[in-house]
């Protein structure tokens, strides 16, 4: 990863990938507006985490295990369709923020970090960065490398978006808006998430 014909694009790509709509950052703007910043930062560390550690396993040799089992892609993908389908509900009908109730973040540093198992955004960025990005030539240096880049770059990027929730905080405590805002960001998280798993899925 020493080339920089490689490096920029490659950052270019982590940063497009991580920092654009999808299930994590669906998930930590309603944690930022929810409970605010500092306490939806594990998450976003958890997300960063499982994110590198997603591309680490996948350039090591997950690939070998689709081919030898076609059927554990497919169940994969639809078990990550089915949670984020029920996510997006559990989002929709959230209801009105309740700024003076003590909440919980919807994940911990753990929950993030699993979480990208069944996230088919992830799987898709993790699959086309090791087959695109990652050099054959000293192959694991350089997935290591490209794994930590990727961890590092999601912070920020994954990060923005619960600034993003506290930034709406005050209108969410409005039934009308809280709503809308929950409805929109529902159909977002499942917008986002369908070209992914269509592009895993064939």
């Amino acid at each position: 990863m020493n080339d920089l014909a490689v490096l920029i694009p490659f950052l270019i790509f982590g940063i497009v990938m991580t920092g654009t709509p999808g299930p994590n950052n669906a998930m930590v703007l309603v944690s930022g507006a929810r409970v605010g910043i500092w306490r939806t930062m594990p998450l976003v560390c958890g997300i960063a985490l499982g994110i590198g550690l997603q591309l680490a396993v996948v350039g090591s040799g997950l690939g070998a295990v689709f081919e030898k089992i076609p059927g554990f892609h497919t169940v994969l993908s639809v078990s990550g369709a089915a949670y984020i389908l029920w996510l997006a509900w559990k989002i929709a009908t959230s209801g009105p923020l309740q700024i003076n109730v003590e909440q919980r973040p919807p994940m911990g540093l753990l929950g993030g970090a699993a979480f990208q198992w069944i996230n088919p955004k992830a799987w898709a960025l993790s699959i086309s960065a090791a087959a695109t990005y990652v050099p054959a030539q000293n192959h694991i240096l350089n997935l290591c490398i490209a794994a930590a880049i990727l961890t590092a770059l999601s912070v920020p990027c994954v990060g923005a978006w619960a600034v993003g929730g506290v930034a709406f905080r005050r209108i969410l405590s409005h039934p009308t808006y809280a709503l809308a805002f929950n409805s929109f960001m529902a159909l977002v998280l499942v917008l986002a998430t369908m070209p992914a798993i269509l592009r895993l899925s064939s």
